[in-house]
């Protein structure tokens, strides 16, 4: 084997070891370029291309990332094997709010967009979480300011990740990286956003919108999650024209001045009457409608609800089919506002209103059910629950729903025709396993709305459009300027609108800048587009796009899988990958899913120095795509198992190679029947490993190559090894035959476990071979005559193992010689044993063997030299 840029074979060392290793080969594969992407005359179906997950830069990986990041790289490795020339890059998400967070934790700062850049800013605090201090503790500094910390830690995060990427040994093309938040990035998500513009697909509205306090942000349906929190219902009246009260159960009283009607089911026979009418609202007597409508339940409370704006999202459908009028009253700071709804005209009304005015969610409920209480509209003492409440997934404070103006794109929340083409797309790909594709399908089919993309943040990428100002100095939001692709990419906050002049900025017939930026899935979503070269290097774009492979965490689905094929459909009317692999968590020994939240979660730096990085490979290939995996750090028995096969590779691997050769190699000169059985069964486990690669499972691949390797170590080789050393018994052919076999075999294991155990591989590899393992074409079945049969090395192995018990039965050592020996079984099963008589009788060091018929494999009348019995 010769392979350019490749190493001469090196010497055997006295005692090899895994320590070490990541080092060495990590540093050659660089040199060398083993993992390099090579394009000269690729064509894309000799590619095999990858859409990886980008980390957030921000902080530590967990095993997490370990885990269904080495699922990736086995396939990556296999396919390169194959032939393939591999498309592999490595991103990294740094823009969005996580970076924002680590950024003012770590440097005790927060940003506000209102004060000017400081030159030379030196943060008050470096070098650590900082997770105490409070946001009034933070230092106030620029934007610029800001996201100048930001690009100075995501960068040295970054290196971080890269180094445990590295020791991990992904065969990532580290010359093929790219940054969510670099100028290739925003060029590319600006400009697909400016084409979305173009087309429609993206658009504003001032609509309801969830907010988290906290952040001050809008949240999108995507960011999602419900959190069960106490609270309580509380019975309260609204009162009908004639005196009568109708009753409602609610869990937000405090929303009471916001309260624009009760709905009631259409079929509900006890609110029918009242359809069509008013009632008067508790507390500030305002008349408010009674409308039916099919989301009422009729079973819940009393059966009848007030729709406030807004408590939840069922407020807003019931807002928006309705045609109800919009009465917010809590302010982007969580926080009632000062004035109270024009409605609200009574002076007993207003005056209650002014308790609320100004206070949290928390302190205006403690107040309205004192009013309520006062009024005797509070009929029955509060009722303690617990109910599921909407936070932000990276929030701590319950959302709000706030009225604000925001950019969207269309997702097929409210296009039966874009919903039905997604649909159709997910049903193109391949879901690895095929389960996991009902996720993606119930996702889209319970889109409530299109796709909020504009976040009040500042570490991300710009909206790229500014607004003209009228001759009063307000925005017209209906006429964005937008900028040509040229000069992408811009900030509208800093960079001035075709045909303007920058002190024309917030003038009146001037303009002003948006100042939002994307979502950070707006820019991840076209992770395909930013590794592969989109509208920059149209020869690697054709190469790669459509990928082959999108690997993910199940998790995401609703997120990351969904939003690249949106974007892909939008952009280039097709599906951005051929085969979704999708990896399952990573649970504690409680079954528990592990997180930074909960603060189980186990970082894999110090796991690979323990264990080494094979070891903790081979943990994670054992698992299935989609199936979730328990780990226990005080425990990690896998891990060891993966370091005890580690090693044992290094140890055969010397052993094999120990035996002389007189240099004819391969199947031409393998003779012997059982060295025929042995690679018979070897072919049979390739052609098994090669299917379950071809199908990811790669768990399956693992375990069929493990279970020979063991059988071949622990049986093959013993029977064998007499022969191979060249004793003057052994016959004509049979040393030749022996050794020929052995590096055959190895040099096929090595091959089997490369993707797996790239180190402990590559290392006996490159004592008798020129070239990485990694390089080298993946084995396939060979010849093998006729007379070849699985089944000699299975009753061999039998043999063998009965041989031994008899010997520890007779308490002595397996170095005892035995004067004779029978082995009786089956006619068929003796006929086809007798074939390795010479490799048995060497073996169990037995004089006289001889073999009889009988019901099952069996040795039977073994007698010891009498001078070795104990």
């Amino acid at each position: 084997m010769s392979l350019d840029n490749a190493a001469s074979p090196s010497a055997i060392p006295d005692k090899p070891a895994l320590e070490g290793l990541e080092t060495k080969w990590g540093e050659r594969w660089e040199e060398s370029g083993v993992y390099r992407f090579q394009r000269e005359g690729a064509t894309r179906s000799s590619i095999f291309s990858i859409d990886t997950p980008p980390p957030t830069a921000s902080g530590s990986l967990h095993i997490g990332h370990v885990y269904s990041y080495t699922h990736t790289d086995v396939i990556a490795r296999f396919q390169r094997m194959r032939g393939k020339t591999v498309f592999y890059p490595m991103g990294w998400d740094d823009n969005g709010l996580p970076t924002e967070r680590r950024v003012q934790n770590y440097y005790g700062v927060r940003c506000d967009p209102t004060l000017p850049y400081t030159p030379d800013f030196v943060p008050p605090y470096q070098g650590g979480d900082n997770k105490s201090s409070k946001a009034a503790d933070q230092v106030p500094i620029s934007r610029r300011n800001f996201i100048e910390l930001c690009e100075e830690l995501t960068v040295e995060d970054e290196k971080q990740f890269e180094a445990v990427w590295r020791a991990l040994g992904l065969s990532v093309d580290w010359t093929q990286t790219y940054r969510t938040i670099g100028d290739d990035a925003r060029a590319a998500s600006q400009k697909a956003f400016l084409r979305n513009l173009a087309r429609g697909e993206a658009y504003q509205a001032d609509a309801p919108t969830l907010w988290d306090i906290t952040f001050r942000t809008a949240v999108a349906q995507a960011e999602l999650e419900d959190r069960v929190q106490p609270g309580t219902y509380n019975r309260i009246a609204f009162h009908t024209p004639d005196g009568a009260n109708i009753e409602i159960e609610t869990s937000r009283p405090e929303l009471l001045p916001s309260c624009v009607a009760l709905v009631a089911h259409p079929d509900d026979e006890r609110y029918k009457p009242l359809f069509g009418t008013t009632v008067t609202t508790p507390v500030f007597g305002v008349d408010v409608p009674v409308l039916p409508h099919h989301l009422a339940q009729a079973d819940k409370g009393t059966g009848i609800a007030m729709v406030c704006t807004f408590g939840d999202v069922t407020d807003v459908v019931w807002w928006r089919e309705l045609d109800l009028p919009n009465r917010a009253v809590i302010g982007f700071d969580g926080r009632f506002r000062t004035e109270a709804p024009d409605v609200i005209t009574t002076d007993a009304g207003i005056d209650a209103y002014a308790q609320l005015a100004g206070k949290t969610v928390f302190s205006a409920k403690q107040a309205i059910v004192e009013l309520l209480r006062a009024t005797g509209e509070l009929l029955e003492e509060p009722k303690a629950i617990t109910h599921p409440v909407k936070f932000f997934e990276k929030g701590d404070r319950p959302l709000e729903i706030v009225s604000t103006r925001q950019w969207y794109i269309t997702n097929g929340g409210r296009d039966q025709e874009l919903r039905d083409r997604l649909i159709a797309a997910g049903k193109e790909m391949e879901f690895l396993p095929d389960f996991m594709r009902v996720r993606y399908e119930n996702w889209v089919r319970g889109l409530a709305g299109d796709w909020l993309i504009s976040r009040q943040r500042f570490f991300g990428v710009p909206i790229p459009v500014w607004y003209p100002l009228d001759a009063d100095g307000n925005p017209v939001f209906e006429q964005p300027l937008v900028p040509g692709e040229d000069v992408l990419p811009i900030d509208p906050s800093t960079d001035v609108p075709p045909g303007y002049a920058e002190d024309q900025r917030g003038a009146a017939n001037g303009f002003v800048g948006e100042l939002d930026v994307m979502d950070t899935w707006a820019t991840s979503s076209l992770t395909p587009q930013l590794a592969g070269g989109w509208e920059r290097d149209e020869e690697l774009w054709n190469l790669v796009f459509p990928y082959d492979l999108r690997p993910q965490g199940q998790d995401i689905i609703r997120t990351w899988l969904f939003s690249t094929t949106l974007r892909a459909l939008l952009e280039e009317g097709q599906k951005p990958w051929s085969h979704a692999a999708i990896s399952g968590f990573i649970v504690d020994p409680d079954r528990k899913k592990m997180s930074k939240s909960k603060g189980n979660v186990v970082t894999p730096a110090d796991m690979l120095e323990q264990h080494g990085s094979d070891a903790v490979r081979y943990w994670a290939a054992s698992s299935r795509l989609g199936t979730d995996a328990a780990f226990d750090p005080q425990n990690p028995t896998q891990i060891r198992i993966g370091r005890r096969l580690a090693i044992k590779i290094l140890n055969a691997s010397k052993f094999i190679l120990s035996f002389a050769s007189d240099g004819t190699l391969g199947r031409d000169a393998v003779t012997h029947p059982l060295d025929w059985s042995m690679l018979a069964t070897l072919d049979a486990v390739i052609a098994t490993a090669t299917t379950a690669l071809e199908e990811y499972d790669h768990a399956r691949a693992l375990e069929t190559a493990e279970e020979f390797f063991w059988t071949f170590c622990d049986d093959y080789l013993e029977l064998v090894k007499e022969r191979a050393y060249g004793g003057d018994e052994m016959e004509d052919g049979g040393q030749a035959s022996a050794v020929a076999a052995l590096r055959e075999a190895l040099d096929t294991l090595l091959r089997l476990f490369a993707p797996y155990l790239p180190f402990a591989t590559e290392e006996p590899w490159s004592w008798y071979s020129e070239g990485s393992v990694h390089q080298a074409a993946w084995p396939v079945p060979g010849t093998l005559p006729e007379t070849a049969d699985t089944a000699l090395l299975k009753l061999a192995s039998a043999a063998l193992i009965g041989i031994r018990r008899a010997k520890t039965e007779a308490k002595a050592s397996q170095k005892t010689l035995v004067t004779s020996a029978t082995i009786s079984g089956p006619e068929d099963q003796v006929a086809l044993l007798q074939l390795a008589e010479g490799d048995l009788k060497a073996v169990g060091k037995i004089g006289d063997l001889s073999f009889e018929r009988g019901t099952d494999l069996a040795v039977t009348g073994i007698v010891l030299e009498p001078s070795e019995v104990l």
